[in-house]
């Protein structure tokens, strides 16, 4: 509830108070408290009411202009009622809608609604495709894994392989060299082999004077075993080369045989070692 106090004009005639009515009303008002009283005194309970929901009430104020001052009449008038005071007006009314309103909230909430869709489609689009790229990198990393392994296994497998060919090579290089070496042998078989060396004589002076030394002859063998051309070469002492010689002519070798024929070899060499015991 809502009230309007206005001033009143000077010139407005006011209602003298009357105290017989105001004695009337408090009277009235002690036998009520009187009769209520006694009620309460007899067990009288009053009944209460409960409180109805609270309502949404629109308020209307509407201001009346101030009322023009009345020119009194040269003769006494009689007093006039003070006019109720103007209360504003309560009144309960239903919102009213614009449709143009509600159609563009209804069309914002629809646009709100279909971006929230979008944004969702799109979230699970990026998900998705990240996904994919995780698969896709897990797939690459399994790949170069297995590459790398196969790699590593060739890797190990052309070790092995040149492993063994390398013993296979080294086993085929000593049958090789044994088979030189039998085949050299077999072929020293058929060249010329000492068959009587004799050793030189010492020489007196030299031995008188215990001198020592070494004295290499060199000379060919001819077909048929023979010694031919013999010579002492630089490092012989001087007293050793005369006996070094006379041995080396005694020398017999079984002759070399090339093609079933015996041959000449030319630039042997036989070392005489002279040591006093």
């Amino acid at each position: 509830m809502s009230s309007l106090s206005m001033p009143l004009p000077d010139s407005f005639p006011v209602a003298r108070p009357q105290w017989p009515s105001h004695a009337s009303a408090a009277v009235v008002t002690l036998a009520l408290h009187a009769g209520v009283f006694g009620l309460l005194l007899h067990g009288w309970t009053p009944e209460l009411t409960a409180p109805s929901a609270t309502q949404v009430l629109k308020t209307q104020l509407v201001s009346l202009p101030a009322p023009q001052p009345v020119v009194a009449p040269p003769v006494e008038p009689e007093p006039t009622p003070l006019p109720e005071p103007v209360v504003a007006r309560e009144a309960v009314e239903e919102p009213q809608v614009d449709p143009r309103i509600e159609q563009h909230r209804l069309e914002q909430a629809e646009l709100a609604f279909k971006r929230a869709e979008q944004e969702r489609l799109a979230e699970e689009e990026r998900q998705r495709e990240r996904q994919q790229k995780q698969q896709l990198e897990r797939e690459r990393q399994e790949r170069l894994e297995a590459e790398r392994q196969q790699r590593e296994a060739q890797r190990r497998e052309q070790l092995a392989r040149e492993e063994q060919q390398r013993q296979q090579t080294a086993q085929a290089e000593a049958a090789a060299a044994e088979r030189a070496r039998q085949a050299e042998a077999a072929a020293a078989s058929r060249q010329y082999l000492p068959i009587a060396k004799d050793a030189p004589d010492y020489p007196q002076r030299a031995l008188d004077k215990g001198i020592e030394g070494s004295c290499t002859v060199s000379y060919s063998v001819n077909s048929q075993g023979r010694i031919e051309n013999p010579k002492a070469l630089d490092d012989c002492h001087p007293l050793f080369i005369r006996p070094s010689l006379t041995a080396a002519k005694s020398f017999r070798y079984q002759p070399r045989i090339v093609d079933g024929r015996a041959v000449a070899v030319p630039e042997v060499k036989n070392t005489f070692h002279y040591r006093i015991q």
